[in-house]
């Protein structure tokens, strides 16, 4: 999916949020712009692993 075609979804996925929600999303769009690049590289990373290893890290939760 080109750059393009995200930001349409983005828009598209927008339109249809509760208006309610507007203010949540723009707020998080605003700390995304000043954090830095490292900071969210690392974030996307830690989601990652949590996705991919949710089932280990529920039994050894237990």
């Amino acid at each position: 999916m080109t750059t393009t075609d995200l930001k349409l979804e983005i828009r598209k996925a927008i339109d249809s949020v509760p208006e309610s929600v507007l203010v949540d999303i723009l707020e998080y769009l605003k700390q995304i712009q000043i954090t830095p690049g490292e900071k969210i590289d690392l974030s996307q990373h830690l989601r990652l692993i949590l996705r991919e290893d949710k089932e280990l890290l529920q039994r050894l939760a237990l």
